[in-house]
């Protein structure tokens, strides 16, 4: 086959690239200049594809005698991932940006170019598993926990998951560095990118303060009273502690927490921990790495990136998915991801626009009534 395999500069992506070849695949890397970090007090860029990666990625293409590109998608990016993520936290919600370029770049944007070049698949260092299945391919976990992205991944379709290739599903992170030590690869030992790619200095709510402008307003309670004030409600998360300036404690003397965030008022509400449990979710934009269900099904929901998987029934419905824990989850906001799972099977995902009690939700006074949109 020929593969396209997207190189970001790290270790991971440097070995699938290898592997791919080791499987006598015609590979050709290419790396996605999408946004620049400024250096941090060490020297180097912070975040991914910055310039220092485009030339590890280069120099790694190099060992491995593959030819190499740079494709800028830095305008797609920018529209995307960049505006998206800026646009979620004005409406008061919690986006995902690596959910969001995986859906709209590694595996749009670039899986469509490399198809229309002729490419069958491309190729990627996420820890993820296809494996065959009754109805094709089917997206799995990958079998190092610690390390598993299938939560990032939920975001693609049937197609796209049918031409990806994930090489390092079955491999720890150790194992990984080893080999790329043993195959001369400079990066074998870089440091994992850790900081959101466009937010070079790691400081989101100043990124967001920048480009949003102060936006001064009120913290309150659950009854409406005020209790401190805020320069900007896209600086909260639902279930956020820390960081709240609450100049009034609560008369119980327990911790408050962010349990919705307004818009429209501007105005972010707090309240005791055990507020922030809910039992069902409602998404929107549902997507299916495989055949989409017909009906209502048992599964396992995950809310982030590396939390516990929930027993759940989904209810799909057109245009939206509807899903009932067997057990509450705190903290959820809107924006945010849920991923269904059976077993270590990827079965769809949704982005998350209200969550709460089913029976309060037709009262209309649950956080889900304030927040779905």
């Amino acid at each position: 086959m020929r593969v396209l395999a997207a190189m970001s500069g790290g270790v991971d992506s440097a070995v699938a690239a290898a592997r791919a070849l080791d499987a006598g695949h015609e590979v050709t890397g290419v790396h996605l200049a999408l946004a620049s970090g400024a250096p941090d007090r060490s020297g180097r860029s912070r975040g991914c594809c910055t310039p220092e990666d485009a030339r590890d990625a280069r120099r790694a293409a190099d060992v491995l005698g593959i030819p190499f590109y740079v494709w800028d998608l830095a305008e797609r990016f920018a529209e995307d991932v960049v505006q998206d993520f800026l646009d979620e936290y004005a409406a008061g919600r919690t986006p995902n940006p690596c959910l969001r370029c995986n859906e709209k770049i590694k595996f749009a944007a670039v899986l469509d170019k490399a198809l229309a070049l002729g490419f069958d698949a491309v190729c990627t260092g996420h820890y993820a598993r296809v494996l065959d299945g009754p109805d094709g391919p089917e997206l799995h976990r990958a079998v190092d926990v610690e390390k598993d992205q299938s939560y990032v991944l939920g975001v693609l379709d049937a197609g796209q998951v049918a031409a990806a290739m994930f090489p390092l599903g079955a491999d720890r992170k150790a194992d990984v560095r080893a080999e790329a030590a043993r195959r001369g690869l400079a990066v074998a030992d870089k440091p994992d990118s850790t900081d959101i790619c466009f937010v070079s200095d790691g400081d989101t709510a100043g990124f967001l303060r920048e480009r949003l402008g102060d936006a001064p307003g009120e913290v309150v309670d659950e009854t409406g009273a005020v209790v401190g004030a805020h320069s900007g409600a896209y600086a909260f998360t639902v279930g956020q502690r820390r960081g709240l300036r609450i100049g009034r404690p609560a008369a119980d003397g327990r911790p408050r927490y962010v349990l919705e965030i307004s818009p429209v008022s501007n105005r972010v509400v707090v309240g005791p921990a055990e507020a922030l449990d809910v039992t069902e979710l409602v998404g929107v934009r549902p997507r299916w790495p495989g055949p989409v269900p017909a009906g209502a099904f048992r599964c396992a929901a995950q809310v982030r990136a590396h939390g516990d998987a929930v027993p759940a029934t989904a209810y799909p419905e057109e245009g939206r998915l509807v899903v009932r824990l067997d057990a509450p989850v705190r903290g959820v906001a809107p924006g945010q991801a849920v991923v269904l799972y059976s077993s270590t099977r990827v079965l769809g995902s949704a982005t998350i626009s209200g969550a709460g009690a089913p029976a309060a939700r037709a009262s209309g006074a649950t956080q889900a009534g304030r927040s779905a949109g």
